[in-house]
This record gives structure tokens, C-alpha cells and sequence, in this order.
């Protein structure tokens, strides 16, 4: 296992701790609202971390392909659903809004299933779109986690960009299993 594999493996770890610090926060235990913070801000240096060592050393594996996404999915999944179930949080994002992010992510690993199990082989890449979708996100949890009165700007933004690559992402899913499946009618 390479690096920036085990950097991920690291995010994928440091999930239900983060999990556990949410769940047992309370008025009296304050503290643990920043371990939270703490644990999910490593998570996401540890993403631009793992992806700038892959890219520069050129460490690509196929266990990468899979747990990078993989532990961005889990760290931002487990986020918005407790941080909108979390009742102690003055400031914790709708239910709505938690259903977006988590409908499209679960749309996504759905529809890449999909193509694995139809095409035996399956190439991620992140687009545009999913990057500022990420990045949204990730401002959206950091605030919601400090409180921030203008967390619903950064979430609503995040929303945005989280439908236009949700759809994005959709199309590229259907683009490639339409263009596999016209490969095979030609033979």
C-alpha cells in the first residue's frame, strides 16, 4: 500500500471518531464540538494531502481509485446527516439539504457500480464540478461546526453545486454506458 493510500485509509479511520465526538457532544461536554472540528479538518487536509502525493509521485493504484472517494464520502455523509440531527446545535443543516448531498452521493456510488459491473472496469475522475462540490461542502460542515451565522450562505452554494455535478456526473454515467453499449451492437 502506497502513501497516499494509507492517508486515505487514515480519513476512512478517523470517521467514527468523528462520528462519536458529534454523537456525544452536550452543553456540558462543549468540548467536543472542536475535537469534531479537529478530526474533520484533518480529514480534509488529509485529502488535498493524499491527492498532491499521488499526483506528484505519480502513485496511482486502483485501491486508491476506490478510497479516496470513498473516505471524502463517509467524512461528508456522516456530517451533514448528524449535523442535522444534532438538536444541541443552534445552527445544523436542514433535513433538505441533507437528503441532496446524501441522495446524489449515493447516486453516484450507485451508478459506479453500475458501470463496473457492466463494464468489468471502471475510471474515476473527478470533475470541476465535483471538486467545488467537495470544497462547498467541506466550508459548510467547518462552519455549521463553529457556528457561523453565515453557514446557510455556504451551504446553499454547496447545494448548488452539489445538484449541477450530481446531474453532471449522471450525464457522464450515461454517456459511458450508452457508448459501451453501442460497442457491443457493432460487433
Amino acid at each position: 500500500m502506497n502513501f497516499a493510500n494509507k492517508i486515505s485509509t487514515f480519513r476512512i479511520l478517523s470517521v467514527p471518531f468523528f462520528i462519536a465526538s458529534l454523537i456525544y457532544y452536550s452543553g456540558d461536554r462543549g468540548y467536543l464540538r472542536f475535537v469534531a472540528l479537529f478530526i474533520f479538518i484533518l480529514g480534509v487536509i488529509s485529502d488535498a494531502v493524499d491527492g498532491y502525493i499521488a499526483r506528484k509521485s505519480k502513485q496511482y493504484s486502483k485501491a486508491g481509485l476506490i478510497l479516496d472517494p470513498l473516505g471524502d464520502k463517509l467524512l461528508l455523509m456522516s456530517a451533514f446527516i448528524f449535523l442535522s440531527l444534532k438538536s444541541e446545535f443552534l445552527i445544523r443543516f436542514p433535513l433538505g439539504i441533507t437528503f441532496i448531498v446524501v441522495t446524489r452521493d449515493v447516486i453516484i456510488l450507485l451508478g459506479t457500480l453500475v458501470i463496473y459491473l457492466v463494464k468489468q472496469d471502471i475510471k474515476i475522475s473527478p470533475t470541476k464540478w465535483g471538486k467545488l462540490t467537495t470544497t462547498f461542502q467541506m466550508f459548510s460542515v467547518i462552519a455549521v461546526l463553529l457556528q457561523l451565522r453565515i453557514s446557510w450562505v455556504l451551504w446553499w452554494v454547496a447545494v448548488f453545486f452539489t445538484i449541477i455535478s450530481g446531474m453532471d456526473y449522471v450525464r457522464r454515467g450515461f454517456k459511458t454506458l450508452y457508448a459501451l453499449d453501442n460497442s457491443r451492437n457493432s460487433h
